[in-house]
């Protein structure tokens, strides 16, 4: 039966297919399609709107038209239904967008018990891209950040066992991605969350200063201020600052 309610609209225009909405609905109504973000039915759409402020590109808004009502029942019955199949199956879009944190991570904004050892990853979360990472993620809560250049984790040897552990990591390139988006993206982290400390780090080349304007931009648009530490990594590894 279709009614008269509120709904999620989705402009392809402005959608870019980065999957930052898919995580924040928990009906499941939003899926990547060919690269941009759809509502795969009416029904499974409750129009509360909690995927409207993860979207980078604000092509997410919610509507009032004429949709099928709101059905809880298929709803609940499509997650248990692809909870079922997915051992078997691959999971649609990019694998990127699903929020994640791992087994031998402690919890949320902990990190991980075992890193700091040879061979051993210290990455306790997913996605690390910071254009990937949803505000609403879980990990971010009561976190200390890892901000860093994505040229660092290659340069740096000791990466994973110095600065990764206990950290919620976000990667990004100061020099040729959106300075304004990771401004906002940031801003947002820090409004939601309860940020404990930040640990900045980038390369000594002149692209890379860059990072500390986007860090800085983000807290005063935030209001917030929040401890930071800036390592600076040569192009042979060595920690110059």
């Amino acid at each position: 039966m279709k009614v008269i309610r509120k709904i999620i609209e989705i402009d392809e225009e402005k959608c870019d297919g980065c999957g930052n909405c898919v995580p924040s609905c928990a009906e499941g109504a939003i899926q990547i399609i060919d690269g941009k973000a759809k509502v795969i039915g009416d029904k499974y759409c409750d129009g509360l709107g909690a995927c409207l402020g993860d979207c980078p590109k604000d092509a997410l808004k919610l509507i009032e038209r004429q949709a099928d009502e709101y059905d809880e029942a298929a709803v609940h019955a499509r997650l248990e239904k692809q909870k079922s199949v997915s051992g078997t199956q691959k999971p649609k879009g990019c694998p990127s967008q699903q929020v994640k944190i791992f087994p031998n991570s402690p919890g949320p904004g902990m990190g991980m018990s075992t890193a700091g050892f040879t061979g051993i990853s210290g990455l306790g979360h997913w996605p690390v891209q910071l254009r990937l990472i949803p505000g609403s993620a879980p990990f971010l809560k009561d976190a200390t950040l890892l901000i860093t250049a994505d040229c660092v984790p290659v340069a740096a040897p000791s990466f994973h066992s110095d600065y990764l552990k206990g950290k919620v990591v976000m990667l990004g390139c100061p020099k040729f991605d959106d300075a304004d988006l990771y401004i906002d993206k940031l801003a947002d982290i820090f409004t939601r969350n309860n940020i404990q400390g930040i640990t900045m780090m980038v390369m000594e080349v002149p692209c890379c200063s860059k990072m500390k304007w986007i860090v800085d931009s983000a807290m005063e648009k935030s209001g917030k201020r929040i401890p930071v530490q800036e390592v600076t990594i040569s192009t042979t590894g060595r920690i110059l600052s």
